[in-house]
């Protein structure tokens, strides 16, 4: 079995037809989709809003080079150009953890190595699997619990949805 929690960010052009469509490319190992979630961009902030939500996605044929593999096409797909570290961006598919696989590999880092300081992410994350756990760092709740308040209210729940695709 390999299975990945993948986040999903877009903050350019039709960002929720940009985030479906990355759902729709991990068809259908798609096991659970999060709420859709508006924050400020990070990194680079003079940029629009992102819209953001995480993908839990399960398939015994695929390792964590296959999701990588997988991630980088849709972004493909969705026409990104990486011009500026944290720019804006029309896709962008983060591999979160696959099945506790630890990489150092510059092309792979897993666990992603942000999670941990990103309620972007943890806040969808427990939202799907209110148990999770990140790979050395510990249950996700006590992460997003040791996040400064500001953090935690500045990740807004929105009212649009992302379909599960149709196997």
């Amino acid at each position: 079995m390999s299975r990945a929690l993948l986040s999903l960010g877009s903050n350019l052009g039709d960002r929720l037809a940009f985030l479906q469509s990355a759902v729709d490319a991990f068809r259908p190992s798609v096991v659970a989709v999060s709420s859709v979630y508006e924050t400020k961009a990070w990194g680079v902030e003079d940029q629009p809003d992102f819209l953001n939500a995480v993908v839990l996605v399960d398939d015994p044929a695929r390792d964590h080079w296959d999701w990588l593999r997988a991630g980088q096409a849709a972004e493909q797909a969705a026409e990104r150009v990486r011009e500026v570290r944290w720019g804006p961006r029309t896709l962008d598919v983060d591999i979160v953890t696959v099945d506790g696989v630890r990489s150092d590999d510059p092309q792979l880092l897993l666990p992603h190595p942000g999670t941990p300081e990103r309620a972007s992410v943890l806040i969808p994350w427990l939202e799907i699997e209110p148990a999770a756990v990140l790979p050395g760092h510990g249950p996700v709740a006590g992460l997003l619990a040791a996040r400064p308040a500001s953090d935690v209210t500045s990740v807004r729940r929105t009212s649009l949805t992302l379909t599960l695709p149709l196997t």
